[in-house]
């Protein structure tokens, strides 16, 4: 669940990360190095003058990054699903040799026979039907037959070996995806030597970001010192007040009291024009004079337009955006279990404990 902008944003396409990854391929980015000489590649000359690649950040460096994000995770996300089946079959094939029989009895013995009843295909067939193009029951009856059945058998599979990793001595050294991300300057809560640093992306006027503020605030209670909070400027076009509740906020970070006016704000949404966010200031005891000048001023709107293009170079689609130690956490508000499993697992791969 995450707020999305207006229509006319478009993500890069599948086709453009195809582009990127022939382009990243090809001979004339082979001299590229760590040490950033590849952007003063050559690519023409005017009058002797040399047209650099560094010279072309300013006009496609955001869309060269996003296609670059897309290729990293759609990379991580296909060797992830082949290093699960890998780990699967291999598991599965061990355990059927040790008791000298298939995978197919090896199922059967487990007791997770593969049957479909009539019932459950005509259910399938009936929650479908609006994709089928009209074609009767009668006919497809075989077919869908065939998949549920391939279905039910990949569960029953996937199932078995995982109750067969836990008795083995399985570990996975893959790491997973990460992202840089230049925090310098942005409101923190919690120790900066904390063992995972969470950093979201948010909208003051965003209501799924509400969700996920609670969610936060959860996390925060639940971890102590070993979470660092990290909160990045990302308002959206479709709310007319949130930019200036994003400079608004940054008023208050100036002043130290950033998570005071955070926190006010996501608890009334639905008051944040500039008379509601002035008044919050008051209430909360901010030097009225100060915050009021700084948000009159847009003192803090470069701040704000410099996190929504670090959003946008990685790809970001929607609020909230939500980093652990850079391992971005898919579906936008995610519920309080799924951050809790990928902070634990951060925690044991840095030796701490929750």
């Amino acid at each position: 669940m995450r707020c999305a902008p207006k229509e006319g944003f478009r993500p890069v396409s599948p086709i453009a990360v195809v582009t990127v990854v022939c382009l990243l391929a090809a001979p004339w980015l082979a001299g590229c190095a760590a040490d950033g000489s590849g952007d003063r590649q050559v690519l023409a000359t005017i009058d002797g003058e040399p047209v650099e690649l560094a010279d072309l950040d300013s006009l496609i460096g955001d869309q060269l990054s996003q296609m670059d994000m897309q290729y990293r995770t759609q990379r991580q996300q296909l060797i992830e699903a082949a290093l699960d089946r890998a780990v699967r079959d291999r598991l599965l094939e061990a355990e059927a040799a040790e008791r000298g029989i298939g995978i197919e009895e090896l199922v059967a013995a487990e007791g997770t026979d593969v049957e479909v009843t009539d019932e459950e295909i005509s259910a399938w067939y009936a929650r479908n039907q609006a994709a089928l193009g009209g074609r009767s029951l009668e006919e497809l009856y075989p077919r869908i037959r065939e998949f549920l059945e391939e279905n039910q058998r990949q569960m029953a599979l996937n199932e078995l070996a995982a109750r067969l990793e836990e008795e083995r001595d399985v570990v996975i050294l893959l790491d997973p995806l990460r992202v840089d991300l230049s925090d310098e300057g942005a409101p923190s809560l919690g120790p900066a030597d904390a063992p995972v640093t969470l950093v979201e992306f948010s909208d003051f006027e965003c209501p799924y970001c509400g969700v996920f503020f609670r969610t936060l605030k959860r996390l925060k209670e639940d971890y102590g010192d070993q979470l660092r909070v990290v909160y990045r400027q990302y308002p959206l076009d479709t709310h007319p007040n949130a930019f200036e509740a994003a400079q608004a906020s940054l008023c208050a970070h100036e002043q130290g009291r950033f998570w005071e006016l955070h926190d006010l704000m996501f608890t009334e949404q639905d008051q944040l024009d500039v008379a509601s966010l002035k008044e919050k200031a008051e209430r909360l005891g901010l030097d009225r004079e100060s915050f009021d000048s700084c948000l009159d001023s847009s003192r803090f709107a470069e701040q704000v337009l410099a996190d929504m293009s670090e959003g946008g170079r990685l790809g970001i689609e929607g609020t909230p955006a939500v980093y652990v130690n850079g391992i971005p956490l898919q579906g936008g508000a995610v519920p309080y279990q799924a951050a809790v499993e990928v902070i634990d697992e951060e925690l044991r791969r840095a030796g701490g404990a929750r």
